[in-house]
């Protein structure tokens, strides 16, 4: 039986199987969404709802806690874009 890789939400912080997460990288000085979930670089992972990323955008000190970076308005336009297709 194959072992399923768990992920935790920063802002949930509940733990969810990897598949239904997504990923978020400082590349550099950007934060980007991963959908490979393979690009390096420091990542973390929300969850795949949009209420979570309604959640992330009316605190973004969650963000402010892991990447020290003050400009996430490109990075919800991509997340938006995924959770709404």
């Amino acid at each position: 039986m194959k072992k399923i890789p768990f992920r935790t939400c920063i802002v949930t912080r509940e733990v969810h199987p990897k598949s239904e997460m997504l990923r978020i990288v400082l590349v550099g000085e950007d934060l980007i969404y991963d959908p490979s979930g393979k690009i390096n670089g420091h990542g973390a992972y929300i969850l795949k709802d949009i209420k979570v990323l309604e959640t992330l955008k009316k605190n973004p000190k969650i963000l402010e806690r892991i990447f020290i970076k003050s400009d996430y308005s490109t990075l919800f336009k991509q997340l938006e874009e995924v959770l709404t297709k």
